[in-house]
């Protein structure tokens, strides 16, 4: 179901911790691409695309349930009996879902930028923006843009989105299933009720101008992972990785490393 990459390092691999890496909404494996390569001489990396986007299987609808036996069966594949895992936003809840109900495979958990909570709906100017796209008449990535703008107009979001955007023999399509998504989207704002905690360490990584961690959300996230810690990475927002990669891969290696002596 769900399609990975695999980055193992140049020496010692056997010897080296593993890290899965799982993108937000609208991405793909690439986007996490610049950590793994940070971490390319001390850490093994499994890049993966979430169901619906990238190139893993088209599913109508998809929720955690889904997401979460699509990466017991990849661990499996891969004959990994424990790793770390990495998600930011949607795929920070994925993660989270994962080591809530599989901790004796996830040896440490990296958050970044959500909580588990149920959000409000945040993306309708997107989806309003992804369906004026006409790909049968799209000749061009300027035309895309036209008319994605015609509903998104934050320029780093229409960037974002177009990123996945591409141009097979003489047709346009999108590196993500659009519909799908969004008949999918009401499971995937929310969070299920959850009564087991994962006691393993915790590292929440949040946007010091982001809305999508608050104070509000804090005992929540201490009443499912006791051992938590928190590091805010200050002028940067929700795409915090992106912003500010040097500093957010650094903590993640720190993380690694100090569990890993």
């Amino acid at each position: 179901m769900l399609h990975y990459e695999v980055r193992k390092t140049a020496r010692d691999s056997e010897a080296k911790p593993w890290l899965v890496l799982i993108h937000g909404l609208f991405g793909s494996l690439d986007n996490l691409n610049g950590i793994a390569r940070s971490l390319a001489n001390d850490v093994n990396c499994v890049l993966v695309d979430l169901p619906n986007h990238g190139l893993s299987k088209t599913i109508e609808l998809i929720d955690y349930p889904d997401i979460n036996q699509g990466l017991v069966n990849m661990l499996a594949e891969l004959r990994l009996a424990r790793a770390h895992f990495l998600g930011h936003s949607l795929g920070g809840k994925a993660a989270m879902y994962f080591a809530l109900h599989n901790q004796a495979a996830c040896e440490s958990l990296i958050v970044a930028d959500i909580a588990p909570v149920s959000y409000p709906h945040r993306h309708q100017a997107v989806f309003e923006g992804l369906q004026n796209v006409d790909l049968a008449s799209v000749t061009s990535r300027r035309d895309a843009l036209k008319q994605l703008s015609e509903h998104v107009k934050e320029p780093p979001t229409q960037q974002f989105l177009l990123k996945s955007l591409y141009q097979h023999e003489d047709s346009w399509q999108w590196r993500f299933r659009v519909d799908e998504i969004i008949a999918s989207y009401p499971a995937l704002i929310d969070w299920p009720s959850i009564d087991e905690q994962f006691t393993n360490p915790t590292l929440f990584i949040v946007g010091g101008d982001s809305d999508y961690v608050t104070p509000d959300h804090q005992a929540t996230i201490r009443s499912l992972f006791p051992n938590v810690k928190a590091k805010v990475i200050h002028g940067t927002g929700h795409w915090l990785h992106a912003e500010k990669p040097t500093a957010f891969n650094k903590i993640v290696k720190d993380h690694i490393q100090k569990l890993s002596v």
